[in-house]
């Protein structure tokens, strides 16, 4: 099966609605998944939850998922997530962990919870390490073979980490990360040649306005490939993202089979600097609708909207 550009599609009304939960069981969202208007669950697992044993996993949650959408009628985003924004999170499997072969398999990174937050630190999997990166790569695998088809699409998360090149990082390098998870996308479209595949790319490490042509060949590559993209927040006109990968959303909009964007919890925490106001609903679908070509908008469940309709 060969999923079609967005340009050989029937033009839309808008993105698709669906919510963001996480890593929460969807039943607990059961009153707005049933919502006319929601299309679908994004759902969170961690390398961790997937994998509690060296080649032992468990995909019982995402089996659990799947039983209640399809009664309901809605679509299934499952994200694989292998960084993480608190310290205590190092949700990757203890074989990872404790093997000399993997080195550890997190280095600490920074993080940016939001505007006006308090700046956070958490992990991120060093995935230029090879012998981590087969593994992942295993995993993305089983998951394919299981379920390839029956979910509408999986992500991998965003690629902006914050991480020094220094000996405490584990031989982390900006070339070696950017070949990593360009080979991280290519084997989990080989997985799943049938269900949507999206690389979350927001900013890539050491790159400013495409200055190492880290983006440009991200998205040339996702369109090669017919891999969708997007990212964890959808934030108008700020001038980071400008300088980053929304330009190439933009010019790339009608030549990707799916771009599918976030509105999370620091998203909401944004001003629109030509309203000093935060960003209502209809700012952020408007600016990802006519913008970004943003084809499904996962809302986080704390969005106004869906809490006053709780």
């Amino acid at each position: 099966m060969v999923l079609p550009t967005k340009a050989a599609e029937p033009a839309k009304s808008g993105p698709e609605k669906w919510i963001f939960i996480g890593g929460d069981n969807p039943a607990d969202h059961s009153d707005l998944i049933e919502r006319h208007d929601i299309a679908g669950v994004q759902v969170i697992h961690s390398w961790k939850s997937l994998e509690p044993e060296k080649g032992r996993y468990d995909f019982s949650r995402i089996d659990r998922d799947l039983v209640l959408l399809e009664t309901l009628g809605k679509k299934l985003f499952v994200q694989i997530q292998d960084r993480f924004f608190l310290p205590t999170h190092r949700n990757i499997p203890d074989y990872v962990l404790n093997d000399p072969i993997y080195d550890g398999g997190l280095v600490r990174q920074d993080d940016n919870a939001g505007e006006g937050q308090a700046k956070g630190s958490g992990w991120v999997t060093i995935q230029w390490n090879p012998a981590v990166r087969a593994r992942y790569q295993k995993l993305l695998q089983a998951l394919g073979a299981r379920y390839d088809g029956r979910i509408f699409g999986i992500n991998l998360p965003e690629t902006a980490i914050e991480v020094e090149k220094n000996p405490d990082n584990k031989g982390f390098d900006c070339d070696a990360y950017f070949a990593a998870q360009i080979e991280n996308i290519r084997v989990a479209k080989q997985a799943f040649p049938k269900s949507h595949v999206v690389q979350y790319v927001n900013f890539w490490p050491c790159e400013w306005n495409n200055d190492r042509r880290y983006m440009e060949r991200t998205f040339d590559f996702a369109k090669a490939n017919n891999i969708g993209l997007g990212g964890p927040d959808i934030i108008p006109y700020r001038r980071g993202q400008m300088k980053n990968s929304y330009p190439f959303f933009n010019r790339y909009r009608d030549e990707l089979p799916l771009i599918a964007m976030a509105v999370q919890g620091p998203t909401l925490t944004y001003t629109n600097p030509r309203t000093g106001k935060k960003f209502t609903r209809a700012e952020f679908q408007d600016y990802a609708a006519n913008y970004l070509g943003v084809d499904i908008i996962f809302w986080t469940v704390k969005s106004s909207w869906l809490q006053q309709a709780r």
